[in-house]
């Protein structure tokens, strides 16, 4: 019963029976023949099927937590309790400055402890990768902490935390950031984006309108803007302009100093596994 209750997961994340399919290599007729052979097993039907939807009904959204915390059981009780005889796919969500920064050396440090294991990048921006880790498409990930709280399914740990610092031009004088952002134009980090959303908050607190001249997520791509006189911007103190030397001036927030927490998100269920805490340990071991 456990490749129906997988199955399941699938239909709940895809949202139908042809996509859940599509992504784990079954016909839509298997997938269907699944869906009713558990349906059968507990005596429910599970999805209100909408057109080409399969819509979770009450019985439904009670049974999946408990679906995925069968399923999470089992795979504890694969797992070995020696770490270098740990083997299969790992999945692992990451943020831009997370694939270039903290995990070369970490996942240096993973190969050493657990050699047969495989990690697999998944890139992606901090809200996607909330979801997959959510939804199970990825084991955990590493990403900037949400500006709101998480559900209960998931657990965040604190990694690191990198402050907010104003980046000007090398040839614009002035060192008062208050005065630079509200006098010059200003590449703003993505307002969307949950560290974009922390400097929205610090210009909201600070009564401060910039004059938007750009607006992107990328942390080298914005420091390139500055670098071309484009403007000004408010940006973490990370990421691999740090270390090409950047032809920016730097200028600290002073006590105005805000910061963007790097967070190493996992399933709640998930989190006492030996493979999750590895990883973890060798994240921490990077500082």
């Amino acid at each position: 019963m456990l490749r129906e209750l997988k199955t399941f997961i699938a239909v709940t994340r895809y949202g139908t029976f042809a996509a859940a399919g599509m992504h784990i290599g079954l016909t839509q007729s298997a997938i269907s023949a699944q869906i009713r052979n558990l349906e059968q097993a507990l005596g429910i039907r599970l999805f209100d099927r909408t057109g080409r939807q399969a819509i979770l009904n009450a019985a439904g959204q009670r049974a999946l937590p408990m679906a995925r915390e069968i399923l999470e059981t089992f795979n504890r009780m694969a797992v070995s309790d020696d770490v270098s005889e740990f083997r299969g796919e790992l999945k692992i969500g990451a943020v831009a400055t997370a694939q270039t920064g903290l995990l070369p050396q970490a996942l240096l440090r993973l190969r050493q402890q657990a050699p047969k294991l495989e990690p697999k990048l998944v890139p992606g921006v901090s809200l996607n990768l909330l979801s997959q880790v959510d939804t199970g498409e990825v084991d955990l990930a590493i990403l900037i902490k949400p500006p709101f709280e998480l559900p209960k399914e998931l657990t965040a740990q604190l990694i690191r935390q990198e402050p907010f610092v104003l980046i000007v031009p090398p040839h614009l004088e002035g060192g008062d950031p208050l005065q630079l952002l509200a006098e010059q134009p200003h590449v703003r980090y993505d307002r969307t984006s949950f560290g974009g959303r922390l400097v929205t908050r610090f210009l909201r607190e600070q009564q401060i309108e910039v004059q938007v001249a750009l607006e992107l997520d990328e942390l080298e791509a914005i420091v390139k803007m500055v670098e071309s006189g484009l403007g000004v911007a408010l940006i973490p103190q990370a990421g691999l302009w740090l270390e090409y030397g950047a032809k920016v001036r730097i200028i600290p927030l002073g006590e105005l100093t805000f910061y963007r927490e790097i967070v190493l998100l996992v399933r709640h269920g998930q989190r006492n596994q030996p493979i999750q805490q590895l990883f973890a340990r060798c994240l921490l071991d990077e500082e």
